[in-house]
């Protein structure tokens, strides 16, 4: 099941995203659930959320995944959707 995660980081913290960051790229390539990846970049061009397309069994295991990413648990997000997507081209 594809699911794309869509998470928007808190007001002001850029600081907070990029000292979590060697953590949250190692977790991206654990295991094989990620598919694609990368950030949302603001006006500025900063780093301000991210985009990750999960290939995993079931909504659950969606969730778990996004439990243990280390940004989620430094409490870098404002919000994260969890949003089932079917992949047409690519």
């Amino acid at each position: 099941m594809l699911i794309a995660l869509m998470a928007y980081d808190k007001d002001g913290a850029l600081e907070l995203r990029k000292a979590n960051r060697d953590a949250h790229v190692a977790y991206l390539k654990t295991g094989d659930a990620v598919q694609q990846a990368g950030p949302f970049l603001d006006e500025a061009g900063d780093m301000c959320g991210s985009l990750i397309i999960l290939d995993v069994a079931d909504m659950k295991a969606a969730h778990d995944w996004v439990e243990n990413d280390p940004y989620g648990q430094a409490g870098l997000f404002k919000s994260v959707t969890l949003m089932p997507w079917n992949r047409v081209i690519g």
